[in-house]
């Protein structure tokens, strides 16, 4: 069965480091991430971005005030996704480091669970949804060879 079809737009904020992000994430492997995590085709935003920017949405939209990993603002599921992810940067880079895995292998990771969360995907509603969720995230980052984020 055919993967579907994304309408990516990849998007840099400015900030310190930003050029290692970028070499992590190269445009090919951000899309094949992405669909590899969804059911229909879509069009999805990612924006990579710093401390401030990161911190100032989870601020204004969830009412958190800290940077975190990824933030999902879905619009639409049906019939097409349309999603912004946005990544902070420096939140993933040490949640890598401390996690032992490369920063790429976590941006592939949270950008399926980002993708997922655009689709309805949720982890917060109940013990067994958040099972759920992390166990077709595991299948998922398994069938692109990564590793299963969760062992």
């Amino acid at each position: 069965m055919p993967l579907p079809a994304l309408s990516l737009s990849l998007q840099f904020a400015r900030f310190d480091g930003v050029a290692l992000h970028r070499a992590a994430l190269p445009r090919h492997k951000v899309a094949r991430w992405i669909r590899h995590a969804l059911a229909l085709d879509a069009e999805i935003t990612v924006r990579i971005v710093g401390t401030e920017e990161g911190q100032q949405l989870n601020r204004d939209y969830r009412k958190k005030d800290y940077a975190t990993n990824v933030l999902t603002f879905d619009y639409a599921q049906e019939p097409l996704v349309s999603a912004d992810l946005v990544l902070c940067a420096p939140v993933v880079a040490r949640e890598a480091q401390e996690q032992g895995k490369t920063l790429q292998e976590h941006y592939a990771h949270l950008l399926v669970h980002g993708a997922l969360h655009a689709q309805g995907w949720d982890h917060e509603t109940s013990v067994q949804d958040a099972e759920e969720m992390e166990a077709y995230e595991s299948e998922i980052m398994l069938d692109l060879g990564l590793a299963d984020p969760y062992r």
